[in-house]
C-alpha cells in the first residue's frame, strides 16, 4: 500500500503487524536493554539530571556500546547491527525506561549517525561509522536556529568556500543541540555562498572554531547535554561535505520523518512504565479503609492509560511493518540498503507523523493521569512519576511540533494527490460524496454497523470534508490551519482505531486467548475515537460552510457516525482489573 492511501483502502488483519508478532531474538534485545538500563542507567538518575558529573552520561552511553545499542542503525560492515524498523522501534520503546539517557542515545543512534549512513560517501562511512558504532565518537545535529526552528530553511548559518577550495568557513549559530557537550561530531546544516537550500557537513570538534555553550536548564530530559553550539570560522574540508550540494534540506527531512516515528515508539515505553508505578502505587495505597485501586475513579485512570497506548503500540508496529516491506521491495528492484531505507521511510511520511503526533498527545496525557493517581506523592520526586511527566512535554515539540506535524499530515496527502498523484484521493473523494448523498436521501445508512464498517464511514467522512474544503479554499485550503489541524485529527484517528480494530481481528483470528479483554480495549478505543472525531467534523463543517450545505454536512455526520451505546463503565473497569491482576501493561 503506498503512503496515505490507507485513507480510500480497507486493510485485511492478515497483512497486517502486530507486537504480538515480534520473535525470539527481537524479545531478547527488549530484555538485554532492560536489564541495562535497570543496572547501568536507573541507579543514576537523579545524578544524571544534576549534571553534576557531566562525564556521566557518555560513560553510560560508551557501555552500551559494547551491547552494539549505539550502532543499531549502522551497517554491520562498519560494526553496527543494522536493525530492521521494527527491531529499531523495539529499541526505542525500551530505552524509553531510561529516561534522559533515551534522549541521549536516540540523538546518537538516530539523528547523528543516520545522515552518514544514509548520504556519506564510502569514505565517510568508513572514517566515521566504526567509532559512531564503537562509541570512540559521539555525535549530534545541528539544525536549528535562534530565528530558524520549524521553518528551518530559513537558517542563517553560512559556508564559504576558502580561495585554494580546500576548506569550507562555516559561520554561525545553532542551538538545542543534545549531546553537544560531548559529542566529537556534530553534523551541520549550512547554505553554500548564496545558495537558496541547505548543504550538510560533517564537522569533528578538533576541526577548531567551535565553542560550546553552558547547558541549558531544561523543564525536562534534564541529563541529556542541550547547549548551544557557535562556529567562528570553523575549516571544514570540502571532503566533510555530506551528499550533494544543497541537498541539506531533503535529508533533514528525511532523518525527521525517521525520527517522527521513533517517537511513537518511545512514546509505548513511557507509557508502559507510568502504567506499571501507576498500578503498584493503587494497589499499595490504602484510603478509607480500602486499596484505592478498587475505586471506579482509580479504574476509570488506568483502563484509560491502558487504551491509549494499546492503540499507539497498534498504529506504531503496523507503520514500522510497512516502512520494513517497502525496504525489502525496493532493495529487490536493485537499490542499495541505504537508498530504500530512505525511500521507504519517505513514503510513510504521513503515517510517521500520525504515529509522532498521537504517541507524544498519549505519552503527556498518561503521564499526567500517573500523578493524579499518586496524588501528593506525585508531585513528589521520590515515586519518580514527576519525572516521566517532565520528560513527556518535549515529545510534542522536537522532531517538528505536533501542530506543524498536523498541518504536514494533510499537506502532504493533498500533494501526492493533487500534484504528484501518488495516490488516488480525488476520485475517493467523489466516490464518498455520491455515496453520502444517496445514503442520505434512501435512509440506507446503517444505524448498528460493525466497527469495521464504522471505520470505513470515518474515512468516507474525511474524504467528504477535505473535499468540500479543498473544493472551497482551493490552493489556500493550507492556509486555514484551524481546518486542517481538524482534518488531520480525523485522519489520525481513523488511522489509529483501524491499527486497533485490526490488530485485535488478527488476535481473535489467532484464537488468543482471554479476547473479551482485547474486545474491551477495542470497544473503548471507538468510543473514544467516534466522539472526537464528531467533534472535529462539526468544527470543520461550520468553518466552511453555511446554509443547506451545512445542513447537509451535519446530516452526513450523524449518518456516518451514529451513537456507539456501549457500557463503557464496565469496559474500563474489566481493563484496569486485569491491568490489576498483571501488574501493569503486560501485552
Amino acid at each position: 500500500m503506498k503512503g496515505g492511501a490507507f485513507i480510500y483502502t480497507d486493510s485485511d488483519y492478515s497483512e497486517v503487524y502486530i507486537p504480538e508478532d515480534f520473535d525470539e531474538e527481537q524479545k531478547m534485545i527488549r530484555a538485554m536493554i532492560l536489564d541495562f538500563i535497570n543496572q547501568e542507567v536507573n541507579p543514576h538518575l537523579e545524578m544524571l539530571d544534576s549534571m553534576t558529573d557531566k562525564s556521566l552520561m557518555p560513560s553510560i552511553l560508551k557501555k552500551s556500546a559494547s551491547l552494539g545499542m549505539l550502532g543499531v542503525n549502522i551497517p554491520e560492515i562498519y560494526g553496527g547491527m543494522d536493525l530492521n524498523m521494527i527491531t529499531t522501534l523495539i529499541f526505542g520503546e525500551a530505552t524509553a525506561y531510561g529516561h534522559s539517557f533515551a534522549t541521549s542515545i536516540g540523538a546518537h543512534t538516530s539523528i547523528g549517525s543516520l545522515p552518514i549512513v544514509y548520504y556519506g560517501n564510502e569514505a565517510q562511512k568508513a572514517k566515521y561509522l566504526p567509532g559512531l558504532a564503537d562509541g570512540t565518537l559521539m555525535a549530534s545535529y545541528c539544525l536549528t536556529e535562534p530565528e530558524a526552528g520549524s521553518d528551518a530553511n530559513s537558517g542563517k548559518t553560512k559556508a564559504i568556500l576558502n580561495e585554494r577550495k580546500t576548506h569550507y568557513l562555516i559561520n554561525g549559530q545553532k542551538m538545542w543541540i543534545t549531546n553537544g557537550g560531548f559529542a566529537h561530531i556534530f553534523i551541520v546544516f549550512a547554505k553554500i555562498d548564496t545558495d537558496d537550500k541547505l548543504s550538510a557537513f560533517i564537522v569533528e570538534k578538533e576541526f577548531n572554531g567551535i565553542t560550546l555553550g553552558e547547558e541549558e536548564k531544561k523543564m525536562g530530559i534534564k541529563g541529556s547535554s542541550t547547549i548551544q553550539v557557535f562556529f567562528n570560522d570553523c575549516l571544514v574540508p570540502i571532503e566533510n561535505l555530506l551528499g550533494d550540494r544543497q541537498e541539506g534540506f531533503k535529508m533533514a527531512l528525511n532523518i525527521l520523518n525517521s525520527g517522527r516515528i521513533k517517537i511513537g515508539a518511545s512514546a509505548i515505553g513511557g507509557c508502559k512504565l507510568a502504567i506499571q508505578k501507576s498500578v503498584f502505587y493503587a494497589q499499595e495505597r490504602v484510603q478509607f479503609n480500602s486499596a484505592i485501586a478498587k475505586f471506579g475513579a482509580i479504574k476509570n485512570m488506568i483502563a484509560n492509560m491502558y487504551v491509549k497506548t494499546f492503540a499507539v503500540e497498534s498504529a506504531t508496529y503496523r507503520i514500522g511493518a510497512l516502512i520494513d516491506q517497502k525496504h525489502t521491495a525496493l532493495m529487490q528492484e536493485g537499490l542499495s540498503s541505504s537508498s530504500a531505507k530512505i525511500s521507504a521511510i519517505r513514503e510513510y511520511a504521513i503515517e510517521c507523523s500520525i504515529a509522532k503526533v498521537y504517541g507524544s498527545d498519549v505519552l503527556c496525557d498518561v503521564c499526567d493521569e500517573a500523578i493524579q493517581i499518586h496524588g501528593g506523592m506525585g508531585y513528589a520526586v521520590d515515586t519518580g512519576v514527576e519525572r516521566g511527566y517532565r520528560d513527556a512535554r518535549i515529545t510534542k515539540i522536537y522532531e517538528g511540533t505536533n501542530e506543524v506535524n498536523r498541518l504536514l499530515i494533510v499537506g502532504e496527502l493533498l500533494k501526492r494527490s493533487f500534484q504528484t498523484k501518488e495516490i488516488e484521493v480525488l476520485s475517493a473523494m467523489k466516490s464518498s460524496s455520491i455515496k453520502a448523498l444517496v445514503s442520505l436521501v434512501t435512509f440506507a445508512s446503517l444505524r448498528s454497523p460493525t466497527i469495521e464498517k464504522r471505520i470505513s464511514s470515518l474515512k468516507q467522512l474525511f474524504l467528504i470534508l477535505s473535499g468540500g474544503a479543498a473544493n472551497k479554499f482551493k490552493n489556500e485550503l493550507i492556509d486555514e490551519q484551524e481546518i486542517v489541524m481538524n482534518l488531520s485529527d480525523i485522519l489520525i484517528e481513523s488511522y489509529v482505531l483501524e491499527s486497533s480494530y485490526l490488530r485485535v481481528e488478527k488476535l481473535r483470528n489467532q484464537k488468543t486467548k482471554n479476547m473479551i479483554f482485547y474486545d474491551n480495549i477495542l470497544q473503548v478505543i471507538s468510543y473514544r475515537s467516534f466522539n472526537k472525531i464528531r467533534l472535529h467534523a462539526k468544527e470543520i463543517i461550520n468553518g466552511y460552510s453555511s446554509g443547506v450545505e451545512n445542513k447537509i454536512l451535519h446530516a452526513c455526520v450523524s449518518s456516518l457516525i451514529p451513537n456507539y451505546n456501549i457500557n463503557v463503565k464496565e469496559n474500563r473497569r474489566e481493563i484496569a482489573e486485569q491491568a490489576y491482576l498483571e501488574k501493569g501493561y503486560f501485552i
